[in-house]
């Protein structure tokens, strides 16, 4: 018999590659029983409805993306490139196999504000994302502003990305930002 924190491991794990792969409706509990090898009783009691598990394996997707998202941005020193960094790392996550998309507006898509927590991960996913452009741009002196700009680019480009099956909007929407950065430093205001 399995440890508690093995057979959670086992459950997110599958949990996250079937919602992932096919959608959140289309996979059952039973399918995640099948694959993550642990028994119904079992899944049930770790999470007692399939709400309860997309809550957390949309919360443990969201701390790997941004632990990851970060670790690459803050292997660069030079503030600027930080920024231009983040659609680096978009660029090879787009280029991995399994990528269909983000996570959190898929989710929303699929089950909307019918499910408050999906909607609440979802919402607080794309805050800390903000924060997070907003906090490389204070580091590189740019306006405020700029962050949701940036920020939108890097939404669209992960749309783009999964609707066309390729990496390239992450390089479209460097390039938009490296304009935008260009202009701010330049003191075109009305750029930003």
């Amino acid at each position: 018999m399995i440890d508690s924190e093995t057979a959670e491991l086992r459950v997110l794990d599958a949990a996250e590659s079937l919602f992932y792969a096919r959608g959140i409706q289309a996979v059952g509990m039973d399918e995640i029983r099948t694959a993550s090898g642990v028994s119904l009783k079992r899944l049930y009691r770790l999470h007692p409805s399939k709400a309860d598990l997309v809550e957390a394996y949309l919360r443990r997707r969201d701390l790997r993306w941004r632990r990851s998202l970060a670790a690459y941005v803050e292997a660069r020193t030079d503030p600027r490139e930080r920024i231009l960094a983040v659609f680096d790392w978009l660029h090879d996550w787009f280029a991995e196999p399994d990528f269909r998309g983000c996570a959190f507006v898929n989710s929303f898509g699929e089950l909307g504000a019918g499910e408050a927590a999906v909607a609440e991960a979802a919402r607080a996913h794309k805050e800390h994302f903000f924060r997070y452009l907003a906090d490389l741009t204070t580091a590189a002196d740019a306006p405020t502003p700029l962050a949701d700009h940036l920020a939108l680019l890097a939404e669209g480009a992960m749309t783009t990305a999964a609707i066309i099956a390729s990496p390239e909007p992450a390089h479209q929407a460097r390039d938009a930002a490296r304009l935008l950065l260009d202009a701010t430093a330049n003191g075109d205001a009305r750029s930003a």
